[in-house]
């Protein structure tokens, strides 16, 4: 009596041994079974990935739902190897080879190239680390340290490599072994604050129309670097000296502050060299930190 898996299922209803013209078809409707199973699985994972898809925002970063992506793509990939594995294994079978012999030399092939392939290993420990630690999420602006340092969105962490997208809108993949330290920006990004004093006995409503007119085309030029549109706030008055100031808030790609350090203060020192020949840079302070919370 045929020992294997369909050959026992064979016996039990025709209490006879599987021939080999039903082995064929055993093989050939198990191949079909599995490829749908896969087909089934993937569209699943699809579907959900689907539902799941994070809004791209203006300049087509990921910014939803963190790891939840990564995490379906995990386990369908997983499911698929195992259904794949376990189908290799059963037509090997009909065919005459043992599956306990198959299960053991695929555990000692999958431990020869563990230790043959250590980097890999590491890539994927690493890699589960950080799907499942807060250390970042999809969509974070970060800057990832160790054999070079990078700093993007992070668009995908997967068990090989961090995927994140540069300044530059280039896609790069960071090796998971070679990540030592993780920076997040909160905000998902830097806050540059610039202080605009206003000249002496200038008319506060056109001054300020002058700043809002040239922060928002400042950002509306260099949108790739200023990442949101700037908020402008009211007139303030510094106690000490009486000078009048307003505050406008860019939030901005982490170290690319010289639009706003250069360009920005250049345009409104010219601007208001208007009300004030002698007016100088000075009297536009910047400054950076953490972006505020909305």
């Amino acid at each position: 009596m045929n020992q294997t898996l369909f050959g026992r299922l064979y016996g039990e209803f025709s209490s006879q041994s599987l021939p080999f013209g039903w082995r064929l078809v055993a093989i050939a409707v198990l191949a079909v079974v599995v490829h749908v199973a896969v087909r089934l699985v993937r569209f699943g994972t699809e579907s959900l990935l689907r539902r799941n898809e994070a809004q791209k925002g203006r300049l087509g970063f990921v910014t939803g739902k963190p790891k939840v992506g990564t995490l379906i793509r995990l386990l369908g990939n997983s499911v698929t190897f195992v259904a794949y594995f376990l189908a290799l294994g059963l037509v090997l079978e009909e065919m005459g080879v043992n599956l306990g012999a198959y299960l053991a030399s695929a555990s000692i092939v999958g431990l020869a190239i563990s230790f043959g392939s250590q980097g890999l290993v590491q890539d994927m420990v690493i890699g589960l680390t950080l799907i499942f630690s807060d250390a970042m999420d999809v969509g974070d602006m970060v800057e990832i340290a160790g054999t070079v340092v990078v700093i993007g969105r992070v668009e995908e962490i997967g068990l090989r490599f961090t995927k994140l997208t540069i300044f530059y809108r280039q896609t790069v993949f960071v090796p998971n072994r070679t990540i030592a330290n993780v920076s997040r920006f909160p905000g998902g990004g830097v806050e540059a604050c610039a202080a605009v004093q206003i000249p002496a006995g200038t008319e506060k409503t056109k001054a300020l129309e002058t700043i809002t007119e040239i922060a928002r085309s400042t950002w509306r030029r260099y949108d790739a670097v200023i990442l949101s549109e700037p908020v402008i706030g009211g007139v303030e008055t510094m106690p000490q000296v009486g000078w009048e100031y307003v505050r406008v808030h860019f939030r901005i790609w982490p170290g690319q502050g010289n639009v706003v350090d250069t360009i920005f203060r250049q345009q409104m020192v010219g601007a208001m060299k208007f009300y004030q020949p002698d007016y100088a840079d000075w009297r536009v302070p910047v400054t950076y930190g953490p972006v505020r919370p909305a």
